[in-house]
């Protein structure tokens, strides 16, 4: 007879319980649906120009919206208008910024940040030694 190569003593009597990691990594999807559909409803906010150009996108990072200060540009200049077009990217890449933070925040202990021998190093599976 051969010896358990997963370690009796580790797993239980039993050995290796498929079932329990199976549940296990069926409730950590579950957790990571919740997290992306509460970021998905949360709305966050990046600006430039000192509040001249401001844009919001979901957590997700669908754009919902773009507002310009009235009065902060001329339509009929185009260097006015060059200025808006880099006000509305650095708005846009500030609310990125925002949601990648949030979404990291939000989704890495489910997504790899620490869990599963991640570079976080994080026990998420324990007792199995992952």
């Amino acid at each position: 007879m051969t010896e358990n190569p997963f370690g009796a003593e580790q797993f239980g009597q039993g050995g290796f319980d498929m079932n329990a990691l199976l549940q296990q990594a069926q409730q950590m999807q579950e957790q990571l649906v919740n997290a992306q559909a509460q970021l998905a409803e949360t709305e966050v906010e990046g600006s430039a120009g000192s509040g001249a150009v401001t844009i919001k996108l979901s957590g997700a990072g669908d754009l919902q919206a773009v507002n310009i200060k009235a009065g902060s540009f001329a339509g009929d200049d185009a260097d006015d208008l060059a200025d808006l077009g880099d006000l509305v990217v650095a708005a846009w890449r500030d609310a990125k910024a925002k949601v990648d933070a949030l979404a990291a925040e939000t989704l890495g202990p489910l997504a790899g940040g620490g869990g599963l021998g991640g570079a976080g190093g994080g026990d998420s599976l324990p007792g199995l030694g992952f």
